[in-house]
């Protein structure tokens, strides 16, 4: 029997935490040597930011402010007068606007801690290492510096420069920053305005990208995106299947976002509700060369291909619309893919309520470099708040090429290169990014002929695929978030070669008029789909759930494969989980009791909302039955989603910063107190049996853990905390924050387990009490 999950509610208590108090840096041996040293530092930037920089929409200057080493929050810079922050580039790099009024204070209050050894708010000169300019190295994003520039005479590049919250100010930049260019003779290809993220495509000369790297509104100078794909086939005739029937008429709907789709396969039929382009300037139809997106759009729709044509069935539970963004044809697409996006997404969600994006893409010239998110990433994080819905993307692909000769060799560990970094979006954090397991370990020459040696395969069957790729995202926040199959690489004799046939996944041909209906490759752009079609199905069973909620959910039924944890952290060390949560983030999803909770496995859910430095409780409802029979293994997943509001300019990209702590007590009073006593820590987290700490989850925005118990705890209840702390850049810190939280309970070893009706039962009385109470 299956069960719809249950609903679980919080707690009266409601506690408020201590605000924290604004920071002031620590006194130097010597102010007046501290101040001397600033002084001469100063007037030396200011000398180089007058000869070297060129525009601005203002008379401003930019200010590098160096900070000293171990200052980890912002200092309240707009203390002084005419002086602005504009982004928090790393932990010790502020860049900042000052009017000539604003450099004159800053000089003026140099010179006096110089002289005097004190001045007006000398805490912040005190975090104060030194000043600096930002320079045309600074501009040049990472791409820009490994490839260098393109060897014709015109090239484009993708230019991001500095945000302004204020749109008046944004409006101002823009418009100067076109005059600019204009002027200059730059030809402007396309643009992306936002509070966060302004970015222009230019179509420039070797000359004119010198200047562009001096220009003082102009943040970073990059290649703009290119992506690689490979092919493969499958022989398989789609006449062995029965015609495919039109899903049912509340059938959940999918959105693939990609490079367009056949609608005419015969395996998606009735399935496909609309298909549209978004690709600029002629908005081209959704059938220019939709190789890769049939190929996604079959796994969104159907989820394991291979396991339907094993099954010969073919039964679509979702409908598969389709907006193409990008072009599969290696050809220059001028327009920036964020704006292809955004449309696509917001008409989709408008015509047909779609709720779920798959969005397999990812940017080779933008390998995370561990500092801000921006680009694609950024403008998923933003349109998930905004619109509610819930984008599953991919982590991206190592390119063959990039593998070592002796790959085989350095399996695995080649991934953890700095080269093997997340690609743009892959680092969203209000995301589900998924990365790659492999699945099967023969090519097709060792399925022909079983004893011979010709290729081995890099990876054995649930390993990380070979060409996956890692993790963290920004402030070391776990991604990817999930990982299904994507393949695997075989390595052939000759140094250097690799063979991909037979071992990759298996989906929908969109060439099947010229050929075969399926087609076989490899890569996460194929993985992140399998999840996509799990959160859709989660819809047909939680209709009204946020994308948190869908988060929450999937995320407290995933696991480390134990392939990939043999392999990765045989000795159960420290070392070997961070390889694990860089490779594998949370896990592979078990939908065994993902829709609908079974008798030994149940789910409990819920969406609240906190307000800032409050905390809120959840009692779990644990019957007494659960611990009786010995020592089994019982498990208790928690898993908490939230999606606050995120900007590029400072180092604490997420102005909310939610948590959830797991504790046992004999009373909901005892914990209450104990966080009264102290909300900076509450009590302590369950340590025993526990997967992943909270110092580990607690930097991303889907957190996840679980608990094994092998016996009842000595306390006699469990809760889950959930707290708020906000950025200190926060200025909307009176609205609440929403955020989802699952717990998963199973009884796995005990199959006369009756938890679920237990657990209901118990939940009903709650309400029951709370019922008379209110009376």
């Amino acid at each position: 029997m299956t069960y719809e999950h249950l609903r679980l509610e919080k707690e009266t208590p409601l506690t408020e935490r201590h605000r924290r108090r604004g920071m002031g840096g620590a006194a130097p041996a010597d102010p007046r040597a501290h101040g001397a040293a600033l002084l001469r530092s100063f007037e030396e930037v200011r000398h180089q930011v007058d000869l070297q920089d060129v525009g601005g929409f203002d008379e401003c200057r930019l200010l590098k402010i160096r900070l000293r080493a171990g200052e980890t929050q912002l200092p309240d810079f707009a203390q002084i007068p005419g002086l602005e922050v504009v982004s928090q580039e790393e932990h010790t790099i502020v860049l900042a606007f000052a009017t000539e009024a604003g450099l004159s204070e800053v000089e003026a209050r140099l010179a006096t801690l110089a002289r005097e050894g004190a001045v007006t708010r000398k805490d912040l000169l005190y975090v104060i290492d030194g000043f600096d300019h930002w320079t045309p190295q600074d501009r040049q994003g990472a791409a820009l510096r490994e490839l260098g520039r393109p060897g014709v005479e015109h090239f484009v590049l993708d230019v991001e420069l500095w945000p302004q919250d204020q749109p008046a100010r944004r409006e101002a930049l823009m418009a100067s920053f076109r005059d600019w260019c204009d002027g200059l003779g730059v030809e402007r290809v396309d643009q992306i305005a936002s509070a966060s993220l302004l970015m222009v495509r230019l179509r420039c000369t070797n000359e004119q990208a010198d200047s562009l790297l001096r220009h003082r509104d102009v943040r970073t100078v990059d290649l703009p995106p290119r992506h690689g794909l490979s092919l493969g086939l499958v022989l398989t005739d789609v006449n062995q299947f029965p015609a495919v029937e039109e899903p049912q008429g509340d059938a959940p709907t999918v959105a693939v976002l990609d490079s367009g789709l056949s609608t005419g396969h015969p395996l998606l039929g009735g399935a496909v509700g609309d298909a549209q382009g978004y690709v600029l300037p002629h908005r081209l139809p959704d059938d220019g060369d939709p190789w890769h997106g049939t190929f996604v759009g079959g796994l969104a729709l159907y989820g394991d291909v291979e396991r339907c044509i094993q099954d010969r069935r073919f039964v679509p539970e979702l409908r598969l619309v389709s907006g193409r963004v990008f072009n599969d044809d290696g050809a220059d697409q001028t327009e920036f893919v964020e704006n292809a996006v955004e449309r696509a997404v917001r008409e989709l969600n408008e015509l047909y309520g779609c709720r779920v994006f798959n969005l397999s893409y990812g940017d080779l010239n933008k390998v995370y470099d561990g500092r801000h998110i921006r680009g694609l990433g950024y403008t998923l994080d933003r349109l998930t708040r905004e619109l509610g819905v819930l984008f599953v993307v991919s982590s991206g692909n190592l390119q063959l090429s990039a593998l070592p000769d002796d790959a085989r060799a350095q399996y695995p560990e080649y991934l953890f290169n700095e080269g093997s970094r997340l690609l743009d979006p892959g680092t969203a954090l209000n995301v589900i990014t998924v990365g790659g397991l492999a699945r099967h370990e023969a090519t097709r020459e060792a399925q022909r002929y079983p004893g011979g040696i010709e290729a081995v395969p890099l990876a054995r069957s649930d390993h990380p695929f070979p060409l996956t790729r890692r993790g963290p995202s920004i402030g070391g926040a776990i991604k990817p978030d999930l990982v299904e199959h994507a393949g695997n690489v075989a390595s052939m004799r000759l140094p250097g070669r690799f063979e991909l046939r037979g071992l990759g996944v298996v989906s929908l041909h969109g060439g099947f008029a010229g050929g075969h209906a399926f087609k076989e490759d490899v890569g996460t752009s194929f993985a992140a789909p399998l999840v996509a079609n799990k959160a859709a199905r989660l819809l047909r069973e939680l209709p009204d759930a946020t994308p948190n909620l869908l988060r929450a959910v999937i995320g407290a039924h995933a696991a480390w494969p134990s392939a990939s944890k043999s392999l990765l952290d045989p000795a159960g060390k420290a070392a070997g989980r961070d390889k694990l949560t860089q490779l594998i983030g949370y896990g592979q999803v078990d939908d065994t009791a993902l829709l609908r909770s079974l008798d030994n496995a149940v789910s409990l859910v819920t969406e609240e909302s906190i307000a800032v430095d409050q905390c809120q409780f959840f009692e779990i409802p644990v019957p007494d039955d659960l611990w009786n029979g010995g020592r089994r293994t019982r498990e208790v997943s928690v898993a908490l989603a939230y999606t606050p509001v995120v900007r590029t300019t400072r180092m604490d990209y997420r102005m909310s910063k939610l948590r959830f702590t797991l504790v046992a007590a004999d009373g909901l009073d005892e914990v209450s107190q104990a966080f009264q006593r102290n909300r900076e820590v509450g009590m302590p987290e369950r340590s025993s049996g526990r997967w992943l700490s909270g110092d580990v989850r607690q930097a991303g925005t889907l957190q996840v853990s679980r608990w094994t118990f092998r016996q009842r705890p000595r306390e006699q209840k469990l809760f889950v905390v959930v707290t708020r702390q906000d950025a200190n850049w926060s200025d909307v810190t009176d609205l609440d924050e929403p955020y989802a939280l699952c717990v998963s309970i199973k009884d796995r070893d005990n199959a006369d387990s009756r938890l679920y009706a237990q657990m209901r039962a118990m939940l009903q009385a709650r309400v029951q009490l709370r019922a008379r109470a209110r009376v």
